[in-house]
């Protein structure tokens, strides 16, 4: 036996994307004490097998680095999938069918906590609170949708919360109205918190439940490294903090992957909260679970109006309107909290989803100086709008495109409920994933999950062809047909290293994981088909069959 060592696992008789074969494929990889030992032929990695070395035949598949993601909400995502889940229902009857379900059997006084519904599915776009009045039962109900951007809510939670004609829309918010003023049920942005304050907390237990809900999740999607876009109490999203979970979590041995958590900035509470991010820092600074970024929250999403634009939404007949949008952290304050976060070493996570917010975003980061801003590496999440003068200033200012590459399509709610409101110049400035990789920015993708699907299967095919497939749209619709804004698809490759080696740099580990090479951590997926040998057409119908991480087989075991 070569050397002497013996693998503890190997993987053989496959197609193992690797940078240390020239043709960017080997057949075989043999892993010790969780790290990659040799990647090569069958018969170089036979010389690595011995008794004690488990064997597993790929049979021909591909694998590839693990996945990983670089804006995801685990905790929120396992929540919501063991409360009352709307994720995937597509009526107005079906989300009321599923409440009245999960209803039937809750305690008394408990609340109606879950979400994940879509705008499309219910009439002009939101819910009614009269509609859930139907199936609640007197039960306060708290329902973000699936972007976390508005809350549903019944009755019984208005009147909790002493939400009526006339209480003030907050800064950052907006309470959806009849015509007399009258709430109507659907709370955008930061009037969820008016809400959120008042909602029973989810316990430990629960919380570490959901965590794992939520890792279980996203290993069979082969994802074992991620950022938590949002660790902190950030009632504007209906989100939990997750802090304490994830280090009990880590103690107990049972994080199974590796984490950056991205601190929640509470734009009410000011620079005083930098001492508590400090805090939580050191105290999550070493092991899988690492507190090193901070989450800036710039805006909200187009569909309710609260993504900051530069210029007025239309009125959907083509004319300018009334709303642009607003920063939730006006420009002059930006720039000092980044300054003060960045001094202190902090990696900084944007939500920019608005060309205003991207703009602003990038006029903060530079004022930064240089080094210290390159070596931060920090992102701009979601990125749906940039202006044509801000493209070239990802690559000026080494700023990471952080998209979410599933929303790049012409699906049901780009055509109802974007498209007529930004007109036809704004909508080509959507989703630029291939400008930006053409202009040599930084690209990682995240999936924004449970906002929308963790599968990065899913977001590649839709990177590459610019539609959903088949498995997530509906086929015989017009948003499964036409690729939306063809020009800016990327590559297989491109995408593959947006989800594995582009995350790995955005997370400060690119010499520990994202490829397959000798020395670095054995993260590992295997697919059920070779996305080299199908038509592009066909990437989505791709299954993940096993995940390993850290050496360690944490789905697909047989």
């Amino acid at each position: 036996m070569a050397g002497g060592q013996e693998a503890d696992l190997v993987l053989a008789g496959g197609k193992i994307r690797t940078p240390a074969h020239p043709s960017g494929f080997a057949e075989a990889l043999a892993v010790r004490d969780g790290a990659i030992l040799a990647v090569g032929t069958d018969d170089e990695i036979k010389e690595l097998t011995g008794r004690r070395t488990r064997v597993i035949d790929l049979r021909g598949r591909l694998a590839l680095p693990a996945f990983c993601d670089a804006h995801v909400h685990p905790v929120s995502g396992g929540l919501e999938s063991l409360r009352c889940n709307l994720v995937g229902l597509r009526s107005r009857h079906e989300c009321l069918e599923a409440v009245d379900d999960y209803c039937s059997a809750l305690p008394g006084g408990g609340w109606v906590l879950g979400g994940g519904w879509t705008m499309s599915a219910f009439p002009g776009g939101l819910p009614t609170a009269a509609d859930l009045d139907t199936v609640t039962a007197g039960h306060p109900a708290f329902l973000p949708n699936r972007d976390h951007h508005t809350a549903w809510v019944n009755t019984a939670t208005l009147t909790l919360a002493g939400i009526d004609a006339g209480t003030p829309d907050p800064a950052d918010g907006r309470i959806e109205r009849d015509e007399a003023g009258q709430p109507t049920g659907a709370l955008h942005d930061g009037a969820m918190r008016l809400v959120a304050d008042r909602m029973p907390r989810a316990g430990p237990a629960e919380l570490i439940a959901g965590l794992m809900a939520g890792q279980t999740h996203l290993h069979s999607l082969g994802i074992t490294r991620f950022q938590d876009a949002c660790v902190g109490t950030a009632g504007e999203l209906g989100m939990p903090d997750s802090f304490e979970a994830y280090l009990m979590a880590a103690d107990y041995g049972l994080l199974s992957s590796g984490v950056v958590g991205a601190l929640w900035w509470d734009r009410n509470r000011g620079l005083e909260q930098i001492d508590d991010l400090l805090t939580r820092r050191e105290r999550a600074s070493a092991g899988p679970f690492r507190a090193t970024t901070v989450k800036l929250m710039l805006d909200g999403v187009c569909e309710t109006f609260t993504a900051a634009m530069s210029s007025p939404y239309l009125d959907g007949h083509g004319h300018p309107g009334h709303h642009q949008g607003r920063l939730f952290i006006e420009a002059e304050e930006l720039r000092e909290i980044t300054r003060r976060l960045a001094a202190e070493g902090f990696q900084l996570h944007f939500h920019a989803l608005g060309d205003a917010a991207v703009s602003a975003a990038l006029d903060a980061l530079a004022a930064l100086p240089a080094g210290p801003r390159r070596q931060a590496r920090h992102h701009l999440a979601h990125l749906q709008f940039i202006t044509p003068r801000d493209m070239g200033r990802f690559a000026e200012l080494d700023a990471v495109a952080n998209f979410q590459p599933l929303w790049a399509c012409a699906e049901e709610q780009m055509l109802e409920m974007t498209l007529p409101f930004v007109g036809a110049e704004r909508a080509a400035w959507q989703y630029q994933i291939g400008s930006l990789v053409r202009g040599g920015a930084k690209i990682a993708f995240g999936s924004d999950w449970p906002v929308s699907s963790a599968d990065p299967l899913q977001e590649i095919h839709v990177a590459v062809n610019r539609v959903l497939s088949e498995r997530l749209g509906r086929p015989g619709q017009p948003e499964c047909e036409d690729p939306f804004l063809p020009d800016q698809a990327i590559t297989l490759d491109a995408a593959i290293d947006a989800f594995t080696s582009g995350v790995a740099w955005v997370n400060h580990e690119e010499d520990e994981t994202g490829r397959l090479l000798p020395g670095m951590r054995a993260d590992v997926t295997v697919l059920d088909q070779d996305l080299y040998a199908i038509p592009a057409r066909d990437i989505g119908s791709t299954s993940v069959m096993t995940t390993i991480a850290g050496g360690v087989v944490v789905h697909g075991d047989r």
